[in-house]
C-alpha cells in the first residue's frame, strides 16, 4: 500500500467530521476522503444487518477511491459492523466506541452518564466494554433520540436542540453524574449546548483524540504514513451537502465538498 494513498472515513452523516478534525490536526500531510451517508442517517435506529450492509457499501466506495486505511468514526457502525469489515477486507480499520474506560476510572461519584444511539447502547461490543470497566460504577444510559436528525439539519445551536437536551439529560442530572460520555460522533457538536445545561463539575468525554492517535499509530506501524503534503481532502454526501460543507469550512480550507448519487 502506498504511503501517499488517502485515508478513508465514513459516517452515518456529518457527525464524523468531528473526528476528521482531530485526525487532520494530528496528521496534516494526509489526504482524507470522507463519505457522509446522510441519506440513511441515523444508523442508531436500524437493525444490525442493515448497519453491516451500509458499512460494506461505504467501505467499497472508499476502497474504489484507493484508500489505504479506513477510519469508522461512527459508534453505531463500529460496534455493529467493524468485526465483519475486518474479516472481509484486507486493509486496516480504525473504529470508535464510547470512552467508558476513562470515565469509569476518573469518576469520584461512581456515577457516569452515556449519551448514545440505540444501536450503540444495544451492541455486544458496548455491553462487553461497559461490563469490564463499570463493575462498581452506576451507568446512566440515555438514547439521544432525535439529536442526530437535528444536527444533520444544521440545527446544532438551535433552541429545539437545547430543549431536547434538557429533557434527555434529566435522568443523569438526578443521578448526579460527574462524567458524561458522548457515544456518537455527532454529539461533540453539542458541547456548547451541553455546557449550558450541565453543572461545571461534570466532565465531558468524547473519543476523537483517541481515534486520531490510533490512526497515527497504525499508519506508522504499517509504514504508510504520508511524509509530504498530499492532495486536498475530499468530502462527499448523498444528501444535501450544505451542512457538511459548512461544518468543515470547505471554502476556507480549500476542501472538495460535493453531493454524489450513492
Amino acid at each position: 500500500m502506498q504511503a501517499n494513498a488517502p485515508i478513508g472515513m465514513f459516517d452515518s452523516g456529518v457527525g464524523g467530521t468531528s473526528i476528521f478534525k482531530e485526525v487532520h490536526h494530528l496528521l496534516p500531510y494526509e489526504q482524507i476522503i470522507y463519505l457522509a451517508d446522510s441519506k440513511n442517517a441515523p444508523y442508531g435506529e436500524k437493525s444490525r444487518q442493515a448497519i453491516i450492509d451500509l458499512s460494506i457499501k461505504n467501505t467499497e466506495f472508499l476502497l474504489e477511491k484507493g484508500c489505504k486505511i479506513i477510519v469508522v468514526p461512527c459508534n453505531t457502525a463500529t460496534t455493529n459492523a467493524i468485526s465483519t469489515l475486518r474479516k472481509r477486507y484486507n486493509v486496516p480499520f480504525i473504529g470508535i466506541e464510547p470512552a467508558i474506560k476513562p470515565a469509569a476510572l476518573g469518576s469520584k461519584s461512581k456515577v457516569i452518564g452515556v449519551l448514545a444511539t440505540k444501536g450503540t447502547l444495544a451492541s455486544d461490543l458496548f455491553q462487553e466494554t461497559s461490563s469490564i470497566y463499570t463493575k462498581d460504577i452506576m451507568v446512566v444510559e440515555v438514547i439521544g433520540k432525535g439529536l442526530v436528525q437535528l444536527i444533520e439539519e444544521g440545527k446544532k445551536d438551535s433552541d429545539e436542540v437545547h430543549a431536547l437536551l434538557l429533557t434527555l439529560l434529566q435522568p443523569m442530572l438526578k443521578a448526579n453524574i460527574d462524567y458524561l460520555v458522548l457515544g456518537c460522533s455527532h454529539y461533540p457538536y453539542l458541547i456548547p449546548q451541553l455546557l449550558k445545561i450541565l453543572p461545571a463539575s461534570v466532565k465531558i468525554i468524547d473519543s476523537g483524540a483517541a481515534v486520531a492517535n490510533q490512526t497515527k499509530a497504525v499508519l506508522e506501524q504499517k509504514k504508510i504514513r504520508a511524509t509530504l503534503p498530499q492532495s486536498s481532502s475530499e468530502f462527499y454526501s448523498n444528501a444535501n451537502p450544505k451542512v457538511l460543507c459548512d461544518l468543515i469550512q470547505a471554502k476556507e480550507n480549500n476542501f472538495v465538498c460535493e453531493k454524489i448519487s450513492f
